[in-house]
C-alpha cells in the first residue's frame, strides 16, 4: 500500500499492489489500522498529516488512549464509543460526531468509519478506520447558509423596494387618471391607508384658510360623515398647529400625540386613536398646495425614517398631480375665454329667430377649433356658418378665427357665389397662407322668398350635414352640397345645393362633438339627434340648443350649435297685416 505497508522490498513489483498504495495515498481522508489492542499498524498520509504527526511516527501509537480523549481530559466534547468492542463482534461502525486528538493535544471533529480486517490478511485482526475533518466542512457550510441568508436578505429587499416601486407607480397613475383635484385626492387617501399609515387626511390651501379635501381610515365608520351640516369634530391642537406651520413654509412635521385633558371633547385624533402623526407639505418649488396628515394608533409600529422618505415622495408626487391639474384648468380657461372672444353675437334678423350655443369639453384644455358665425350680406341674405378647425388647444383657437375672418370677407366680396365657390376660395387661400392644416365647414346662406318660408343655399365641406325640423314634426338631414374638407384638395371644386326652408321649420347646424364620441358612432349619433330635436322642436331656440348639448353632447369634445327658425304662417300673416 503506502510506505508503511510495503512487502519485503525484493519481491517483484505487483501492478494491482501499486495501484491500491497510489488511491489509499490519494483518498483525500485519513486512514489507519490497529490490531486487537488498538495500537496502530498502519496509516495512510493523509491520516499522519491530519492529526499532525510526523511520517512514520503514528505507527505503535495506542489509538484507543492517545488518539480518542476520555471524559475529564478534553472539555471539547464526551468519548467516542470505543471503536473495538463493535468491531471484535465483526460489525461496521461509523460516526460523524466523534473527536480525535491531534499530535499537539488540540480537538479535531472528524466523521469516521470502521470495519474489521478481512481474516487471512498479513497483519492478523484487528480494524481498519477511515475518518475525516467535518470542522472545515461546517465551516464552508456555515459559509454557504450565511452567503444563503445574504441573497435571501437581498432578494428581499429587492422585492420589498419593486413592491415600493410598484405601489408608488398605482400612486401616480390614480392622480393622473383624472384632472378632478377633489376625486383625485379622494383615491390617494384610499390608497394610503393601510399601507402607510391608520389614517390619512389631506387639506388644501383655499386663499387664507384650507379645506380638508380627503380623509380615510382603516377601520370603516370611523370617520364622521357630516350630515345636515353637522359640525365636524376639532383638530387637535398640535395637529392645529402643525398645520399651521407647513402652509406658512415648514418642512414635515412628526407629532407625538399626547391625550387630551379627561372632560375635554373628542377630537379627530381622539376619535382615531393617533398616537403618532406625520404632517407633511404638499409643495411644489414656492407654492404649497396643501398638507398631508398620516397618524398611527398604539398598535402600529411607530413612523420610522423610512416611512417620512415614502410619505414625502408621495407628497411631491401628489403636489406635481395638483399643479399638472391647475395647470390644465388654467389653460382651458384661457382657451374658453378666447374662443368665447371670438365667437361673435348674433344679428338682428326681421322675421328670423337664431340662437347659437358654445360648450366647451369639460376638465381640459382641449378646446379652440369649433366656431360659428351669423351675418348679414349687403343683399340682405344672412350668411350662417359652423365649422371645426383640427385641433384642441390655443393654437387651434387662433387658426379657427383666422380661417373664420377670412370666410366673413370673403363671403362679403362676392356675396352673389353660391356657397361653394366661396368655400373654393376659402381653401386656395388657407392653402397659400397657411391658416389651418384642416377643417371642415357648412356655409349656407337664407333668403326669404316673401310669403314666410326661406330660400337656401349651401356647401358641405367635410362637415356633419345640417338638419332641418319641419313645424309638422318631420326632420331631415340635407345631405346635399356635401364636399371633401377643407385643406385637402384647394384647387378642387365645391358643389352647392339649394332647398326651401317652409314657414315653421328649424334649421340646425352643430359640429361633431354632439353626435360623435368614443363611445359612440355617428350614425347612432345623429339618429340621436334627429329624434331628440323632434321631441324638443317646439323649445325657444336658445333652450333647444342648450338642451341638445346638454343631453346628447359628449363632455370630453367642445359642442357647438347655431340655429335659425322660419317664422309660423300665422305669426307672418299678422305681421304683414
Amino acid at each position: 500500500m503506502d510506505r508503511h505497508l510495503e512487502k519485503d522490498a525484493a519481491s517483484p513489483p505487483d501492478a494491482g499492489q501499486e495501484l491500491r498504495a497510489a488511491l489509499f495515498e490519494a483518498a483525500g481522508a485519513g486512514m489507519y489500522a490497529v490490531d486487537t489492542e488498538g495500537l496502530v499498524t498502519a496509516c495512510n498520509p493523509w491520516a499522519e498529516r491530519l492529526l499532525g504527526y510526523a511520517p512514520g511516527t503514528l505507527i505503535g501509537v495506542d489509538a484507543h488512549r492517545i488518539l480518542h480523549p476520555t471524559p475529564g481530559e478534553s472539555g471539547e466534547a464526551p468519548a467516542p464509543h470505543p471503536i473495538l468492542t463493535d468491531i471484535a463482534q465483526g460489525r461496521r461502525a461509523s460516526g460523524d460526531g466523534a473527536v480525535l486528538l491531534r499530535a499537539d493535544g488540540s480537538a479535531l471533529q472528524v466523521a469516521w468509519s470502521a470495519a474489521p480486517l478481512p481474516p487471512g490478511n498479513e497483519y492478523g485482526e484487528g480494524a481498519v478506520v477511515v475518518f475525516h475533518d467535518v470542522s472545515a466542512e461546517r465551516e464552508r457550510a456555515g459559509r454557504r447558509a450565511e452567503r444563503y441568508a445574504h441573497s435571501e436578505t437581498l432578494r428581499a429587499k429587492a422585492e420589498f423596494d419593486l413592491a415600493e416601486i410598484a405601489w408608488l407607480s398605482e400612486l401616480t397613475l390614480a392622480m393622473a387618471s383624472t384632472l378632478d383635484a377633489d376625486q383625485t385626492l379622494e383615491r390617494l387617501a384610499r390608497l394610503l391607508v393601510p399601507r402607510l399609515a391608520d389614517t390619512a387626511l389631506i387639506d388644501l390651501a383655499e386663499g387664507r384658510t384650507r379645506r380638508r379635501t380627503a380623509a380615510a381610515h382603516h377601520a370603516p365608520d370611523i370617520l364622521p360623515q357630516p350630515v345636515g351640516g353637522a359640525p365636524a369634530p376639532p383638530e387637535h391642537p398640535a395637529h392645529a398647529r402643525a398645520l399651521s406651520r407647513v402652509f406658512q413654509g415648514a418642512g414635515t412635521q412628526h407629532l407625538t400625540i399626547d391625550p387630551p385633558p379627561a372632560g375635554t371633547p373628542a377630537d379627530l385624533f381622539t376619535l382615531v386613536e393617533a398616537k403618532e402623526a406625520l404632517v407633511v407639505p404638499l409643495r411644489l418649488r414656492a407654492t404649497t398646495f396643501g398638507a398631508l396628515t398620516l397618524t398611527r394608533a398604539p398598535a402600529s409600529p411607530p413612523f420610522n425614517e423610512a416611512d417620512r422618505i415614502l410619505a414625502e415622495e408621495v407628497a411631491r408626487r401628489t403636489a406635481l398631480g395638483l399643479e399638472n391639474t391647475r395647470l390644465h384648468a388654467a389653460q382651458a380657461d384661457i382657451a374658453a375665454a378666447l374662443q368665447r372672444a371670438l365667437l361673435t353675437g348674433l344679428p338682428d334678423v326681421p322675421d328670423l329667430e337664431l340662437a347659437a350655443h358654445y360648450q366647451p369639453a369639460q376638465h381640459t384644455a382641449e378646446v379652440g377649433g369649433d366656431w360659428y358665425d351669423a351675418f348679414l350680406l349687403d343683399d340682405g341674405d344672412l350668411a350662417l356658418v359652423i365649422g371645426d378647425v383640427t385641433g384642441h388647444d390655443i393654437q387651434a383657437a387662433s387658426r379657427m378665427s383666422e380661417l373664420r375672418n377670412m370666410l366673413r370677407a370673403l363671403a362679403v366680396d362676392r356675396p352673389d357665389e353660391d356657397p361653394g365657390q366661396i368655400l373654393r376660395r376659402l381653401d386656395t387661400a388657407q392653402a397659400r397662407l397657411t391658416l389651418a392644416d384642416s377643417a371642415t365647414a357648412v356655409l349656407a346662406r337664407l333668403r326669404p322668398d316673401g310669403v314666410g318660408a326661406w330660400e337656401m343655399a349651401w356647401s358641405v365641406a367635410g362637415h356633419p350635414p345640417p338638419l332641418q325640423i319641419t313645424a309638422d314634426g318631420v326632420a331631415t338631414f340635407l345631405t346635399g352640397g356635401h364636399n371633401i374638407l377643407l385643406g385637402v384638395q384647394p384647387a378642387r371644386a365645391r358643389s352647392s345645393a339649394r332647398t326651401v326652408v317652409p314657414a315653421g321649420a328649424t334649421l340646425l347646424l352643430y359640429t361633431d362633438g354632439l353626435v360623435e364620441s368614443r363611445n359612440q358612432g355617428i350614425d347612432n349619433g345623429m339618429t340621436r339627434l334627429r329624434r331628440h330635436a323632434i321631441s324638443h322642436q317646439h323649445l325657444p331656440l336658445t333652450e333647444l340648443c342648450a338642451r341638445l348639448a346638454r343631453d346628447l353632447g359628449d363632455e370630453r369634445d367642445d359642442i357647438t350649435l347655431i340655429a335659425a327658425r322660419t317664422p309660423t304662417p300665422r305669426a307672418h300673416e299678422h305681421d304683414t297685416r
